[in-house]
């Protein structure tokens, strides 16, 4: 997840499909006499009921967005989803919750649509059966803001000092535009981003056009409601002095990890490991000061590259945003970052090249391989930590058993506090993105520090390289990992993953009988980060 410096088949089980199949609820009267009443769905995540959505099975998503100039004022934006029915539905739920939606076609033809709290929940035309292809279209506005209160907002949109970018762990990408927010349903992705003339617009993936914008509004694709010879109540004009950027991922992604940047960027570029682009997104005035760096970057991937195998996107490279958050992100092929992690002189240097570790590793691992569910997020943030911390003992002489040791003496303190590693507790009303907590970083680690320990280094290593590679692009989860670490190592470590995963208390560390997990020296009270609950970092950082 975020790092403060900080995410096959789909999850969802024939069970959720049957509840798809009952009718997924909808809006209208004249329709909806007949059906049950209209609510907002899920995917059965034990962390966030009500995210994802079941039913469909989402291909793509193509997201056309307007930005005025001003990042205090809701976008235009119009939203295609290309998907598949995979039980009958006779509405379709959509995750989104902050923005005006002006109107909906599914397969071309209009359809009714009404808001239930953070659903969108649209009844067609006609009863969609299984199997059938969908092309829903969301003409819609996408606001920046802060909810009326300023109370409950996480993530989504992030303003910066000068435009936007793009937070969405873990639930908030339906806050930036409508979709089947939940990790298990992966998709590929096509932004076109409308904004004035000397402003840079990157996004996932690599560009494909830029171009002048041809309407004063949202891109002439033929979508638009200027394209159609008017303007939708309330639509906001774009700067006649407009560009349109065009970005498209070349591999699926989840919900989670979309990124889009606007500002006053400069995009720093050069070559990688075999050829591999990496282009950084910085504010343009700060450029030279960052370059140290930005040229730490492919070295870095040459590193995990050698740890794991190939880096598995198109693109990579870092985006340095001018604004405070207390954590950083790992978004697909541009991982967020605050500039002011490089610029303050706060940290030292080891620290910050291990957080840049620790969010590329995330690339392999949460972007890449994606958490079934989000009870699997371990998976994610076990081997981030794992490799920042290896990147650090090896490049620092920061001593890895040392840090190690350290985590386990306070382990049994961050199970009591946050749940055991693949079980962890719920987040607690209003804070959604509480999962993050210590044990999600440094408990999660020893379960991979115990498992090398348990099945040796040369196990160890080819069990990370299969998993990356047979999961590449896809969905999977702790019985995945567990079922393949068996395999690899050829032992069965059923027992050892139970205790590991999901006791209460942390199990003997194997090899280093001296260990203690309870540290029975009072400790002072966590210092609250600024942000997102996860592992505490100088200044209270956390990171996904």
């Amino acid at each position: 997840m975020p790092h403060s410096p900080y995410p096959t088949a789909p999850g969802p089980g024939s069970a959720l499909r049957r509840r798809a199949a009952l009718g997924v609820l909808a809006a209208v009267s004249l329709v909806a006499a007949a059906l049950p009443d209209a609510g907002p769905l899920g995917v059965g995540d034990r962390l966030y009921p009500h995210l994802g959505n079941p039913g469909y099975d989402v291909r793509a998503y193509d997201i056309a967005l307007a930005y005025s100039g001003r990042n205090d004022r809701p976008l235009d934006a119009v939203t295609k989803i290309t998907a598949r029915a995979t039980a009958r539905l006779d509405r379709i739920n959509l995750d989104f919750s902050h923005g005006t939606v002006r109107s909906v076609e599914v397969n071309g033809r209009p359809a009714r649509h009404l808001a239930r709290g953070e659903d969108l929940i649209v009844t067609p035309r006609g009863t969609v059966r299984a199997g059938t292809p969908l092309r829903i279209v969301v003409r819609h506005t996408s606001d920046p803001r802060p909810g009326k209160t300023g109370q409950g907002r996480e993530g989504g949109w992030l303003r910066t000092k000068d435009g936007l970018a793009m937070a969405n762990q873990v639930d908030a990408a339906h806050r930036v535009f409508p979709g089947n927010d939940h990790p298990s349903d992966k998709a590929l992705y096509t932004f076109r981003v409308t904004a004035p003339k000397g402003l840079t617009v990157v996004a996932n993936g690599l560009r494909l056009a830029r171009y002048p914008s041809a309407v004063r509004g949202l891109p002439d694709d033929g979508h638009a409601p200027a394209a159609r010879g008017g303007r939708d109540v309330g639509q906001r004009p774009a700067p006649a002095a407009a560009t349109t950027w065009v970005y498209r991922s070349a591999h699926p992604m989840a919900t989670e990890v979309a990124q889009v940047s606007i500002g006053r960027s400069a995009v720093v570029r050069r070559g990688g490991p075999h050829g591999l682009p990496v282009r950084d997104v910085v504010p343009a005035a700060d450029r030279k000061r960052l370059e140290p760096w930005l040229a730490e970057t492919p070295g870095q991937l040459a590193w995990m590259e050698g740890k794991v195998g190939r880096y598995p996107f198109e693109t990579y490279g870092v985006l340095l945003a001018q604004a405070e958050t207390g954590f950083e992100l790992e978004t697909q092929t541009l991982s967020l970052f605050e500039e002011r992690l490089f610029t303050t002189k706060q940290y030292p240097r080891w620290y910050i090249e291990a957080v840049m570790v620790h969010e590329l590793a995330h690339q392999w691992f949460g972007n890449s391989v994606t958490p079934r569910t989000w009870s699997d997020v371990w998976l994610n943030e076990a081997h981030a930590t794992w490799y920042e911390e290896l990147y650090a003992h090896e490049h620092s002489k920061v001593s890895m058993d040392q840090r190690t040791r350290r985590a386990y003496s306070v382990s049994d303190r961050m199970r009591a506090e946050g749940g055991p590693p693949g079980s962890p507790k719920a987040p607690a009303p209003g804070n959604k993105t509480g999962i993050f907590r210590p044990v999600m970083y440094d408990g999660s680690a020893l379960v991979l520090y115990a498992l090398r320990q348990k099945i040796g280094p040369a196990a160890f290593d080819r069990l990370e390289r299969t998993w990356v590679t047979r999961h590449r692009d896809g969905v999977a989860g702790t019985a995945d990992f567990t079922a393949l670490a068996s395999r690899v190592s050829g032992q069965d470590l059923t027992a050892f993953f139970r205790s590991w995963l999901y006791d209460a208390k942390t199990p003997p560390m194997p090899g280093h009988p001296d260990w203690k997990a309870h540290y029975r020296t009072p400790q002072p009270p966590a210092k609250a980060p600024a942000a997102k609950p996860g592992k505490q970092r100088p200044a209270g950082r956390t990171r996904s």
